[in-house]
């Protein structure tokens, strides 16, 4: 293993790492120093994924395509028991590459049609919509406060704000939020949760039930992505297949409004918790943008992200085997001191936060990034306005989604500084 002899408290450290381990999803930023010190390359025994966890080589690893590629982005990582694949297969069930499993000539094209959905133009245009949902959303939650001393802004704001915008964006309006909610969540467990045999069997009826009313949607002719989608061509002229068309939409749906919503949970809380960025956030656009990039950096929705080595190759100085299954620590890297000083610290005018990996890097980039980041922006600010004088209630047990590859409080639960 590379760095030589490794201190007592980086071996316990390892020795006991447990990436869906209640200590880890509490707290995993001791687990990331000590593998940034003393394992920069490390592989897991319990899952087999090599964890990479430098910099470096991360971002050498999304800007080369070639040499690591993105075939294992969307597997299960627990291995599904025949009761769920068997639920699966009934619901007509598959992912072929589409966006963020392709490696392949179409990814290019499929790429450039969703990013358009997601411009700079677009999203300044859907500014007055983000903000007027937020206002709406928002709506009696004074009232709430005042009636039971509590409100919850990760259930009642953050999960459904970006889920509405979404819709009306992609002209996706046939789906009630909160069954697009439910259905994406299932998903994001599904594969990268460690649920039991029987959970996953429940997880994958809902599943099934999102794969097929997409194929219903995909399959029927609608406007907006999906309209786009039809009449898509890929490179040898042929039309894009339906199977490959719901890829898309199950990726773009569960990527643009789930992992925002987490996002968004986040920087409230983070917010909540430091009075003075609170009030600030309230009157000051520019401190609540800058805000939300340092969150992205330090607590980001996305926390890791798979690869599969083409070749053998060195990182580190530790040789990775053709084949192997990299795990990417997209929130490590934001905490790796050679490259952000102090990375404990929430410094909103630092100068190199967006150098941050958060939303990747090169072909795959999110393409949604910029409008997540709005909308985080302005959820942040419209809630600092509206309800002023909040502080997050004690938690000793925080709730937190811990899933491989995705983390964020499933509550930000709020009460007012001072009673009235």
């Amino acid at each position: 293993m590379a760095g030589g002899t490794i201190p007592a408290t980086d071996e316990d450290a390892l020795a006991s790492l447990d990436l869906f381990g209640d200590g880890f999803v509490a707290d995993p930023y001791p687990a990331f120093a000590a593998l940034q010190r003393s394992a920069p390359v490390h592989q897991d025994r319990a899952t087999g994924l090599w964890l990479v966890s430098r910099y470096e080589d991360v971002e050498r690893i999304l800007l080369d395509p070639a040499g690591f590629l993105p075939d294992n982005a969307q597997h299960a990582v627990t291995r599904l028991p025949v009761p769920a694949l068997r639920i699966l297969a009934r619901a007509g069930f598959t992912l072929p590459p589409a966006l963020a499993n392709n490696g392949g000539p179409t990814h290019t094209g499929l790429r450039r049609l969703v990013t358009r959905f997601f411009s700079a133009d677009r999203v300044t245009g859907a500014v007055p919509l983000i903000e007027r949902t937020a206002r709406e959303l928002l709506t009696g939650a004074d009232d709430e406060l005042t009636a039971t001393g509590t409100y919850d802004l990760a259930r009642d704001f953050a999960r459904l704000l970006p889920c509405r915008v979404m819709m009306r964006l992609l002209g996706v309006e046939e789906i009630p939020a909160d069954t697009l909610v439910r259905w994406s969540d299932a998903s994001l467990e599904l594969f990268y949760g460690r649920p039991s045999p029987e959970r996953q069997a429940e997880l994958a009826a809902l599943v099934g039930e999102f794969h097929q009313r997409l194929t219903r949607q995909v399959a029927d002719g609608a406007g907006g992505l999906i309209g786009a989608l039809r009449e898509h061509r890929l490179p040898d002229g042929s039309a894009l297949d339906v199977p490959t068309a719901v890829a898309v939409c199950f990726f773009v749906l569960i990527a643009g409004q789930s992992t925002t919503g987490q996002l968004i949970s986040n920087v409230l809380r983070t917010t909540c918790d430091d009075p003075s960025a609170w009030e600030r956030a309230a009157h000051d656009a520019d401190f609540a943008r800058d805000w939300v990039d340092e969150v992205l950096r330090r607590e980001p929705p996305v926390t890791t992200w798979r690869r599969v080595a083409a070749r053998d190759t060195t990182l580190s100085g530790v040789t990775v085997p053709a084949g192997a299954d990299l795990l990417l620590m997209l929130m490590g890297t934001g905490s790796d001191p050679s490259v952000f000083p102090e990375p404990e610290r929430l410094c909103p005018h630092r100068e190199n936060t967006r150098r941050h990996l958060s939303f990747g890097a090169g072909r795959h980039r999110c393409p949604g990034a910029l409008l997540a980041r709005t909308e985080a922006a302005i959820a942040l600010g419209t809630a600092a306005r509206l309800l002023p004088g909040v502080r997050l209630v004690d938690d000793a047990d925080p709730d937190m989604l811990g899933l491989l590859s995705f983390r964020a409080p499933r509550r930000v639960l709020v009460e007012r500084r001072t009673r009235a």
